[in-house]
């Protein structure tokens, strides 16, 4: 079953709000965090790109578009399952 991967940094005003997003939208499952400096490869993969939002499933892992900022709520929702990711599935 996929899972979301919020790819993030401490201190990112960016990641909070988008991380402040996905748990208003009450997921049955939680949204995993990873703090991409915690990670020389991650670091050197995303870099300054942060929020990214990683879909992981039994297929492999799938970097999705950037999120738009002002998307919440419903929008949100949708956006998320027009890349892959249902809430049912979770």
């Amino acid at each position: 079953m996929p899972v979301l991967v919020l790819m993030t940094r401490q201190g990112c005003c960016l990641c909070e709000g988008l991380a402040e997003k996905l748990q208003a939208l009450a997921l049955p499952q939680a949204i995993e965090q990873i703090d991409v400096d915690g990670d020389a490869a991650l670091q050197a993969r995303f870099g300054l790109d942060v929020p990214v939002l990683v879909l992981r499933s039994p297929q492999g892992d799938q970097v999705l578009p950037r999120v738009p900022p002002r998307l919440m709520g419903d929008s949100l929702r949708v956006w998320l399952q027009k890349h892959g990711f249902s809430g049912q599935d979770a």
